[in-house]
């Protein structure tokens, strides 16, 4: 057994035990490292044998290689053994129902991993750690999902979803019907036959469905003209805006639980099509970046096909899967197909499906979708960072809600942005100016954890250190000014928090016998509005047990998982051109169902996210009135 599979084999034990009881264990004879001796991996260093001097030198050249070898192996076991730990503190708080806990817990586990200064792809080891992290992470992410408290939000359904398996007989008085109201101009080939007539007659009459189309639509209007724009820079029919309808509902954080699937656009977790996943952002979560992937990949698919049908059936079921299909009858025509049976049933209704929903779109008053009101677009400033900040410094110099910038960076998986990788930062729209100004004052080392205040009426410093955790002699000799001094409303003050205390800050606290809100909101440092509002109380009474927030609660992106399920299986394959949506392309593929997919920023396909003591410049400085 080599180095590689002993550490392997004692990993998945570890990360599997607990979560066995939970969404069960991975089918692989791997474990989290961290079991083996450290002797056990560390190479023999055998002296040189007696000879010439340049055998001698060989020797030791040799002898001073097992050193470094050792050492290096010393320190990956080290910080496996260090990662592996905090993610068992994590199994155990989320078995205890600490979800917030659990949460810090796992980022500390990957971050660790991260910050290391160690090459993750480099080292099979480290590699092979980080993605069962990742993989396990994961199972707990899902399991929480289907639990809906989990780590991330709850997602509609799409609507499609809620027509699986159904088979229409034909109804040649309602095709001809719906044949003599198609009124509508469309830049994709519209045709109403029996399959696509079944299903508008289903969904208009299916109140369930209707809601959710209604829903699908108003999402729309977030991200319609965006959404326009790329298919038509890549050439793409305008109306496959309305493949969205079909995979997500319009929804940018969707994650399929049976393929792994995410995304507006249900793009797999690994592969190549320019959308960067790691540990703390995916991009397949960005609506404008996965957009313009999406737009790209039907381009890529109709120049295989010459056929918007067939490019449509590729996406669900793999481009190699419809290629072998033509090849297979001769004809390179959709309902050809269908009626040659040459389709999984799957992909047959895939496409009268997405027919059917734009018809429908594109007829609003006759379907009763003409009462809506599309969601405001999303729009903002974005500023591209290398360095990395957290979400509430960000909110607090662009005078937003953390809430707010969260909503406007859907992909990003983490309270920070990363270190030393580039990362588009969404910020609100004209605020550009005043976050460049404001992040001048914070070092960028310390933008991690330092926080930014304009006092407001009747603060003083005192309580403007309290309630942001720090220490008022620090926020006095950041911003050069004197305790008795004091401080008017409008002053921009630089806050420095350590890093102990902008990471151990609890999330939530259980109400203890005496406990009250106003006795809460005092102990950490909140006002009673804001508890009453992030727990969604109407009464001031709460009874002893009650858990509360007392932070400000934010959803961040879905994490992803790998465990697929169900019917739609899907399998990780590679490139634009070897994969799609259910389906494999790959010539020498066996496996039948894949999405497209995504690429790794390790290098590497994956499963599935510490500063110093603050340094301070107590030279003087003039307080700043506030910019915005």
């Amino acid at each position: 057994m080599t180095l590689r599979d002993l550490v392997r084999t004692s990993a998945l034990a570890v990360m599997c035990a607990p979560l066995v009881l939970l969404t069960g264990c991975p089918q692989e004879d791997t474990a989290a490292p961290g079991n083996a001796p450290v002797q056990a991996t560390a190479p023999t260093i055998t002296p040189p044998a007696s000879g010439d001097a340049a055998t001698t030198s060989q020797a030791a050249q040799s002898t001073e290689q097992s050193v470094d070898s050792s050492a290096h192996a010393f320190k990956v076991q080290q910080l496996i053994n260090s990662a592996e730990s905090a993610y068992r503190s994590g199994v155990d708080n989320y078995r205890a129902g600490r979800l917030d806990a659990a949460r810090l817990d796992f980022d500390s586990a990957v971050d660790l991993m991260l910050t290391s200064g160690m090459n993750l792809k480099s080292d099979p080891q480290l590699a092979d750690e980080f993605d069962h992290l990742l993989n396990a992470v994961n199972s707990l992410e899902m399991a929480a999902l289907k639990q809906g408290n989990g780590f991330s939000p709850k997602i509609e359904e799409a609507p499609l979803d809620t027509a699986e398996d159904l088979t229409f007989p034909a109804d040649p008085e309602l095709t001809a019907k719906l044949k003599a109201e198609l009124q509508i101009s469309s830049d994709l080939p519209l045709v109403i036959n029996d399959q696509v007539a079944g299903y508008i007659g289903y969904f208009a009459n299916s109140p369930s469905f209707h809601a959710h189309m209604l829903r699908s639509m108003e999402r729309a209007g977030k991200y319609k003209t965006m959404i326009l724009k790329a298919l038509a820079d890549n050439g793409v029919p305008q109306d496959l805006i309305y493949l969205a309808v079909a995979e997500s509902g319009f929804q940018p954080q969707v994650l399929n639980a049976k393929s792994g699937a995410g995304g507006m656009w249900q793009f797999m977790p690994t592969g190549a099509y320019g959308l960067a996943r790691n540990g703390y952002f995916d991009e397949r979560f960005d609506p404008e970046k996965s957009s313009i992937a999406y737009a790209k990949y039907m381009k890529t698919l109709y120049n295989q096909f010459g056929d918007w049908y067939l490019a449509m059936a590729a996406y669900d079921w793999g481009p190699g899967n419809v290629q072998r299909a033509v090849q297979r009858t001769g004809y390179a025509d959709f309902w050809e197909l269908y009626r040659r049976n040459s389709l999984p049933k799957e992909t047959r209704d895939y496409v009268p499906k997405i027919l059917a929903a734009v018809i429908m779109a594109k007829n609003p008053e006759k379907y009763g979708l003409d009462k809506m009101v599309p969601d405001a677009p999303v729009v903002s400033d974005t500023v591209t960072v290398d360095y990395a900040i957290d979400l509430r410094l960000v909110a607090d110099v662009t005078d937003s809600s953390l809430t707010e910038i969260v909503a406007l960076n859907p992909s990003l998986l983490r309270m920070t942005t990363p270190r030393d990788t580039s990362f588009d930062l969404h910020i609100p729209v004209g605020t550009r100016d005043v976050f460049t100004e404001r992040l001048k004052e914070i070092p960028e080392d310390k933008r991690s954890s330092w926080r930014f205040h304009v006092v407001r009426p009747g603060e003083t410093l005192d309580g403007i250190a309290t309630s942001l955790h720090a220490h008022v002699s620090d926020v006095v000799a950041a911003n050069g000014v004197a305790l008795n001094d004091g401080v008017d409303t409008g002053d921009e003050l630089v806050i420095p928090v350590t890093t102990a205390a902008a990471g151990t800050r609890p999330q939530r606290y259980a109400m203890r016998r005496g406990d009250t809100l106003v006795t809460v909101a005092d102990r950490f440092g909140v006002s009673v509005e804001d508890l009453r509002r992030w727990n969604h109380l109407s009464s001031k009474a709460v009874h002893p047990g009650t858990s509360l927030a007392v932070v400000e609660p934010v959803k961040l992106a879905p994490g992803t998982h790998v465990h697929g399920r169900g019917t739609r299986r899907k399998s990780s394959v590679h490139a634009a051109s070897t994969s799609v949506h259910q389906g494999s392309a790959h010539p020498a593929s066996t496996h039948k169902n894949s999405k497209p997919a995504t690429s790794s920023a390790s290098g590497k396909a994956t499963s599935k996210k510490s500063s110093s003591e603050a340094e301070l410049n107590s030279t003087t400085k003039t307080k700043k009135k506030a910019t915005r």
